[in-house]
């Protein structure tokens, strides 16, 4: 078989495209050329990797087992490159990990600071993903460890429980709710939201849940810090979701109250998932170790 590198980052830009012509122009290529080096992967193996069409292309099955291979290798390619160069500067090994935006910002942190304090070795490249899509970086490979809600893992990822990460509605202490413990998220229809940025990844696991009741929220600004979220909720601006960790610490110094949200989906249970935690390379073993340790 020949391929290159190129041919495989060519081929993962088409797939998330789902476009020759904008894959391309991620891979930095030619269209013409773009378009015979896909011809030639299709010679090389033997099947019709693509289905073009005038909206684009899609991928067949060849093409979907295709583009989970080509993920593991660029990963490992990516992360002997990065060991390699750490080598070089001293540091002798690095850990991968994905984190939702609860556990980036409120869960993760202290223990991560501790491992690294403790192992001066090694470094964390953590990166910030909604849970859906670290469960499937991490079912393929694409990541040493991730840190996502237990219910967006397929059952043949490995995972142990972290901690738990509600999510709870604050609102001003003497706004329309008050007095209010309990609340139905449909209920907020009418109501001014404070939210985060729309890269954010848990803005975008409750801007799902909301479609699915038919609402859509209004929003009078966007931040990424829930502190500051917290203080626009203090100023009356709008209601808002956040982490319970982050709507505690904030009450403690913000006219702020808490409000249980009823609906399933606000309840969530973070784990670390690995697609196999012996597997894993050393540091990231050492990493898991820590964080069970950690695990409240």
């Amino acid at each position: 078989m020949r391929f290159d590198l190129v041919d495989l980052h060519l081929f993962i830009a088409v797939a998330d495209e789902r476009s020759i012509t904008r894959g391309a122009v991620r891979a930095h290529l030619a269209l013409a050329s773009a378009s015979a080096r896909i011809k030639g992967l299709e010679q090389t193996f033997g099947a019709v990797l693509l289905r073009r069409g005038r909206r684009g292309v899609e991928l067949t099955a060849a093409g979907e087992s295709l583009l989970d291979h080509a993920r593991i290798v660029i990963h490992n390619v990516d992360a002997m490159r990065g060991d390699l160069a750490a080598y070089a500067s001293g540091v002798r090994a690095s850990v991968h990990l994905l984190a939702n935006t609860s556990g980036l910002s409120e869960h993760l942190p202290k223990a991560l600071a501790a491992f690294l304090r403790e192992h001066p070795d090694i470094n964390v490249d953590v990166e910030e993903r909604e849970s859906t899509d670290i469960a499937a970086a991490i079912a393929i490979g694409a990541a040493d460890l991730g840190f996502a809600a237990e219910h967006a893992l397929p059952d043949n990822v490995e995972r142990f429980r972290f901690s738990e990460d509600r999510l709870i509605l604050v609102a001003p202490r003497r706004g329309e709710f008050a007095g209010r413990r309990q609340i139905d998220f449909q209920e907020l229809t009418t109501c001014d939201f404070v939210g985060l940025t729309n890269s954010i990844a848990l803005q975008g696991h409750i801007a799902k849940h909301a479609s699915r009741l038919g609402m859509r929220l209004r929003f009078r600004a966007r931040l990424r810090d829930f502190d500051a979220i917290c203080l626009m909720v203090a100023a009356d601006v709008g209601v808002a979701v956040v982490p319970e960790a982050a709507a505690r610490r904030c009450a403690r110094s913000m006219p702020i109250m808490m409000i249980k949200i009823r609906d399933p989906w606000a309840n969530r249970r973070l784990a670390i998932c690995a697609r196999s935690f012996k597997a894993l390379p050393r540091p990231a073993k050492q990493l898991v170790e820590h964080l069970r340790k950690a695990a409240q």
